[in-house]
C-alpha cells in the first residue's frame, strides 16, 4: 500500500495551539531549510490566527511573513487554514473580498487552502472553493468534527460528497478539539474513501490523548495524509510529534521510509524550537502540554479550557467552573448542536457563562443571538424556538434563512470601498493591503504608522567570555580537556568549567 503522507503544522497550528500564536518569523526561518528538505507533503505556514496575531501583537505585515517563508521553503507546498466566508476573521465578508484575498495569497505562493465553516454550512464555503480553483490553487473542503445527537458518520460522509461536487480537490476531516474516537475516525475515513474519488486527509489534536490512536485508525482506513508537528510545539493541545508518530508507525505497511539524515534533521529542528519555546515562556502553559480528559466531557478545544479558568477567576466565579461547563451542552442543544470551533466555541462558552451568572437566557450575547437567528449560517439542527424568540427580541432583528453574507440590510465594504479608504489616508491601496484592511483596520493602521506593538527583546544566553587558563589542578579522576562556559543566571553572570571524567 502507498505510504501515508505526513504534513507538518509547526509553523502555524503548532505555536497557535501551544504558545498563543506568538512565534515570530525570525524565529521560524532557522528551521525552514530542514523542514523544506525533509520530505513533508505540505507545510502549514499561514492562516488561522497567525495573520491576526502577527499583525496585532508582533507588528508583522502578514504577506511579508508569507513571502519570507515561501522563499525559505520553496520546494514543499504551503497550506493555510481559511474560515470560508470569514477568511481569517469572525465576520462575513463579501465575495469580492474573499476572492481577492485568495487570489492575492496564491500570487504570494500559497498552494493549499483548507476551507471550513464553523457550522459546516457549505454555502459559506462555496465562494472560497471557487476562488481557489480560479487562482490555480488547491481547495481542500473541510469537515469540522463534533459529536451530538444529530452528527453521525453518515452525515459527515454526506458532507464530504457534497464538497467534492462543489469542486474541492481534497476532503479534510478536521478534529479541532481532539475528540474523535479511533473507531469513529476509521468509519468516517473508510466511508469517505469509498464515496469520493479525491484524496482524504485528517487533522486532529492530542488534547485528550487520542491523537496518535486516531491517526492509526485513519491510516488503516486508507487516509491519504495526516497532520503532525515538532516538539515542543507538539502533543497536548497541538498535533502529535513527528518523531513520536513515526515510532508508533514503525513496522506498519504504510509507514514512510525515513533515513538517518531525516531523523538527524528532525533533531536539529527540535533543538532550535526548544530554544524558541523557552523564549516564549510567557505565552506557554503546562496545562496545554499535558492530556486533559475534561475536553471529552465538555467537548471544547483544550486552549479554551485554560482560558476559561482564568476568566472565571477574574470574575470571582472560579467556584462556578463545573456549572458553566455543564451549561455548554445546554447552549449547544438550544443553538442547534453547532460544532465548537473558532468562533463558535468562544460564543457558546460565553453564553454558558452568562446563563450561569444571570440566569438561563436572561442575557444573550450579540453573537449567540446571531447564531440563533441564522446570521452565521444554517445550524446542524433546529434552533430552540423559544431561544430564537428571545434572540430576536434582544437583537431587534428577525431570523434569516439565506446565505448570511446576503442578509437583508447587510452593509459590506467591497474592494473599491476599501481601496478608497486606504487612499484617503495615504496608505498603500494594493490588494494585499485592502484585504488586510477589511479584516483588521485598526491594527493595519497602527502598523503603517509605525505605532504597532514592539515585541519584547528576546533574552538570549550570554556569550561565553574568553576564559583564562584554569589554574586549579584537575581532579585525580579527570582524563580529558576542560571546557569553560559563561552562564547568566537570574541576571548574574558566572563562569563554569566542564571536564570529562573517566
Amino acid at each position: 500500500m502507498k505510504s501515508v503522507q505526513l504534513n507538518n503544522n509547526v509553523l502555524r497550528d503548532g505555536h497557535q495551539s501551544l504558545a498563543a500564536t506568538r512565534m515570530r518569523t525570525e524565529q521560524m526561518l532557522p528551521v525552514c531549510e530542514q523542514l523544506d528538505n525533509w520530505g513533508f507533503g505540505a507545510l502549514e505556514t499561514w492562516g488561522g490566527a497567525t495573520i491576526d496575531s502577527g499583525l496585532r501583537f508582533l507588528d508583522e505585515f502578514p504577506f511579508d511573513r508569507l513571502d519570507a517563508l515561501k522563499k525559505a521553503c520553496p520546494k514543499t507546498p504551503h497550506m493555510m487554514l481559511l474560515r470560508g466566508q470569514n477568511i481569517v476573521q469572525y465576520a462575513h465578508f463579501p465575495d469580492d473580498v474573499v476572492t481577492a484575498f485568495i487570489k492575492t495569497s496564491a500570487d504570494h505562493g500559497m498552494n493549499i487552502f483548507r476551507i471550513f465553516d464553523a457550522l459546516n454550512d457549505t454555502r459559506n464555503m462555496k465562494c472560497a472553493i471557487d476562488a481557489c480553483r480560479a487562482a490555480g490553487a488547491q481547495a481542500h473542503g473541510t469537515i469540522c468534527y463534533t459529536s451530538s445527537p444529530v452528527h453521525t458518520v453518515a452525515k459527515f460522509i454526506e458532507m464530504g460528497v457534497e464538497l467534492e461536487k462543489m469542486g474541492a480537490h481534497a476532503i479534510v476531516l478536521k478534529d479541532m478539539a481532539g475528540l474523535i474516537p479511533p473507531m469513529e475516525a476509521f468509519a468516517i475515513i473508510d466511508g469517505l474513501k469509498k464515496k469520493v474519488k479525491i484524496p482524504v486527509w485528517i487533522h486532529t489534536h492530542d488534547t485528550a490523548g487520542l491523537g496518535t490512536n486516531t491517526y492509526m485508525s485513519a491510516i488503516d482506513a486508507g487516509v491519504d495524509a495526516i497532520d503532525l508537528s515538532v516538539s515542543p510545539f507538539a502533543n497536548g493541545t497541538g498535533q502529535p510529534d513527528t518523531t513520536r508518530m513515526l515510532a508508533i508507525l514503525q513496522g506498519h505497511e504504510r509507514c514512510p521510509q525515513i533515513s538517518d539524515e531525516q531523523r538527524k534533521s528532525l533533531r536539529e529542528v527540535r533543538t532550535h524550537l526548544e530554544k524558541v519555546y523557552a523564549e516564549m515562556g510567557e505565552f506557554t502553559s503546562h496545562k496545554n502540554e499535558v492530556i486533559d480528559v475534561d475536553t471529552l466531557e465538555y467537548q471544547v478545544p483544550g486552549g479554551m479550557l485554560s482560558n476559561f479558568r482564568t476568566q472565571l477567576k477574574e470574575q470571582k466565579m472560579e467556584d462556578k467552573f463545573e456549572d458553566v461547563f455543564r451549561e455548554i451542552p445546554v447552549v449547544r442543544k438550544a443553538l442547534g448542536w453547532i460544532p465548537l470551533v473558532t468562533p463558535t466555541s468562544q460564543i457558546v462558552g460565553m453564553q454558558a457563562f452568562l446563563n450561569v451568572k444571570f440566569g438561563r437566557w436572561k442575557q444573550m450575547s450579540p453573537q449567540a443571538a446571531d447564531i440563533a437567528l441564522g446570521y452565521y449560517g444554517q445550524c446542524p439542527a433546529e434552533v430552540d424556538p423559544e431561544v430564537q424568540k428571545i434572540a430576536a427580541k434582544q437583537a431587534g432583528k428577525e431570523p434569516i434563512s439565506c446565505r448570511p453574507v446576503e442578509a437583508p440590510g447587510a452593509q459590506h465594504k467591497h474592494m473599491d470601498d476599501l481601496r478608497k479608504e486606504l487612499k484617503a489616508k495615504n496608505f498603500p491601496s494594493d490588494d494585499e493591503h485592502c484585504v488586510i484592511h477589511a479584516m483588521f483596520p485598526p491594527q493595519l493602521e497602527k502598523h503603517l504608522k509605525g505605532e504597532g506593538p514592539k515585541p519584547k527583546p528576546v533574552a538570549m544566553p550570554a556569550e561565553a567570555p574568553k576564559a583564562a587558563p584554569a589554574t586549579a589542578a584537575p581532579a585525580a579522576s579527570s582524563n580529558g580537556p576542560q571546557k569553560r562556559y559563561g552562564l547568566t543566571i537570574n541576571g548574574k553572570q558566572i563562569e563554569v568549567g566542564v571536564e570529562e571524567i573517566v
